[in-house]
């Protein structure tokens, strides 16, 4: 039976290099045989502030039911001064609706972080940031997360991905997914 990954990031800009760089990852984790569901920067930024004026639980259903029955996770959140993006951190919230499950959260699922910062410093503290939140959703952090500086030069005309070293390290991110979902 395939092991299902639900891929979360990315930013209000279409193909940013967040979502680019997720993508990147959740090939890999393909590559490895599992499946993989994304939800981008244009579905976050559908989502209203989670139990905010404009919420109902119907709000981002598609995608807490998607984590529900996920056995792993990839992560992927821009740098924005020194954290996580506003939009990300909003669409982790609506994880809340985890809470009671029997599985809670990101209980035993192991969780592949990616980070895409301008500066070393900022992608550094944002990583920092969502190894902490996948601590406090029950979840596991993969050993490697990709912290990833990233610049106006990073992809040629087509939107390929220049650097190969950090494309090995969201190959790594994404098989250390594959490799530990239904596992823990």
């Amino acid at each position: 039976m395939p092991r299902h990954i639900v891929a979360i990031g990315g930013t209000t800009r279409p193909d940013s290099s967040t979502e680019r760089v997720l993508a990147l990852a959740a090939e890999a984790a393909r590559g490895d045989g599992a499946e993989v569901q994304t939800f981008g920067g244009a579905y976050m930024a559908g989502l209203p502030h989670y139990r905010g004026p404009d919420w109902t639980p119907d709000k981002g259903r598609e995608m807490i039911d998607a984590v529900r029955a996920a056995d792993g996770i990839l992560l992927a959140t821009p740098g924005y001064h020194g954290t996580v993006s506003g939009m990300v951190k909003n669409a982790i919230d609506y994880l809340e609706e985890l809470a009671n499950d029997s599985r809670p959260y990101l209980e035993g699922r192991p969780v592949g972080l990616i980070v895409t910062a301008f500066g070393h410093q900022a992608a550094n503290s944002s990583m920092t940031t969502l190894r902490t939140i996948a601590h406090a959703l029950r979840g596991w952090p993969t050993p490697f997360g990709a912290a990833l500086r990233i610049g106006p030069d990073s992809f040629d005309a087509q939107g390929r991905f220049l650097d190969d070293d950090s494309a090995a390290q969201l190959r790594l991110v994404g098989t250390q997914v594959a490799h530990a979902a239904g596992r823990l």
